[in-house]
């Protein structure tokens, strides 16, 4: 289709338009992020409110309300389930770290330290009284565990804790009136545009909720199996149940985050590692098996799981996905990184639904 005065200055429009709403999207984004997870809530508990509201005992049947509300109860006793799991073994492992001996911890890493380093000379031809690997380590370690920032760490979990708080009731609150009140999330966002568009509108609500709830439920299902294998293989190799399941923690967590999550995922595993090592095995084994292990299970993940998650389940290319991934890094770090691809679906379900002339936008949403 020929680009006309016309269409140019209703493109024009239309980005002016998408800015302001991502503009205020970005302003009141923890107003957002409560309403997205409950609707993602309700679409998970929808099936149970229907189940529950189709029972009749004696000519009663359940109210929609109190469905909801069961509902509702079901999904956070799950939650706090998970969680009551979880937190014990993040909190062993803090109080670890504040007990830490570095002097202990170096010196059980001095042989593989001094091999480095006399590997680390001989590479750039440095003389050894330049630089001490060990020394720089203890001195990085110190500073970055020491009182003072364990004590930003706790503050941090207060803060943390508050934030939860308000936002579980939020997101609660929200929620119940979404499972009980069915489609009212979609006329929460069809009552910001003009009538005309409402099809247009609810037709790009159905993809976002299709597409997006593939990639949710992939991504959790591919970070539990990363949990699961991960755990098993720390056990297999003798390390304790505690240890094995904060690893596996770890990496599950941190898979979340394309790219960047395994690698601090890993970094943070690798260094429980060294604090405490596997019984029978010197802290250079111990690293070598964690490394190790994470290295051929993160591959298989990457080769296996994830080029169907990012890219068949989104509908995109895995380059375009590696490139919006890189650019929402640049701009927002982890946190650009981690909604980077459902951030892109949305916006190409929107722009192949109001922008569908022109070629570009076709050849992006031509798989949608």
């Amino acid at each position: 289709m020929k680009a006309t005065p016309q269409t140019v200055l209703k493109f024009i429009v239309g980005a002016a338009v998408a800015a302001a709403i991502l503009f205020l999207v970005w302003y009141f984004s923890s107003i957002v992020v409560y309403i997205l997870v409950s609707a993602v809530l309700a679409v998970m508990g929808r099936p149970l409110v229907k189940l529950l509201c189709g029972f009749r005992i004696r000519g009663w049947q359940v109210p929609r309300w109190l469905g909801a509300l069961v509902t509702l109860v079901v999904i956070w006793v799950v939650a706090a389930t998970l969680f009551s799991l979880f937190i014990p073994l993040v909190f062993n492992k803090v109080y670890q770290l504040s007990t830490v001996d570095f002097t202990s911890v170096l010196a059980s890493v001095q042989e593989p330290l001094a091999r480095a380093q006399h590997y680390l000379q001989n590479l750039f031809a440095q003389p050894e009284s330049t630089f001490s690997l060990s020394e720089a380590l203890d001195s990085t370690l110190r500073q970055i565990i020491d009182f003072d920032s364990l004590n930003a760490v706790f503050s941090s979990i207060v803060n943390v804790v508050i934030s939860s708080v308000i936002a579980i009731f939020s997101i609660s609150f929200i929620t119940f009136f979404f499972l009980k009140d069915d489609g009212l999330f979609y006329a929460m966002v069809t009552a910001m545009f003009p009538e005309r568009y409402h099809d247009n509108i609810t037709r790009a609500l159905d993809s976002v909720t299709y597409l997006l709830s593939r990639y949710f439920t992939g991504i959790l299902t591919e970070s539990l199996l990363l949990m699961i294998a991960v755990m098993l293989v720390m056990i297999a190799f003798g390390m304790p149940t505690s240890d094995a399941a904060f690893i596996g923690l770890t990496m599950g967590v941190m898979n979340v985050v394309p790219y960047a999550g395994p690698l601090i995922g890993g970094i943070v595993s690798v260094f429980v590692g060294i604090i405490s090592p596997i019984e029978g095995m010197t802290v250079g084994h111990t690293v070598f098996v964690i490394a190790g292990s994470l290295l051929i299970l993160k591959g298989m993940d990457d080769f296996v799981l994830q080029p169907t998650l990012y890219s068949e389940r989104v509908k995109a290319h895995p380059l375009e996905v590696f490139l919006v991934i890189l650019i929402a890094g640049s701009l927002a770090g982890i946190l650009g990184m981690l909604l980077a691809i459902p951030s892109y679906t949305v916006l190409r379900v929107f722009a192949k639904e109001f922008f569908s002339q022109f070629s570009l936008v076709r050849k992006l949403t031509e798989k949608i």
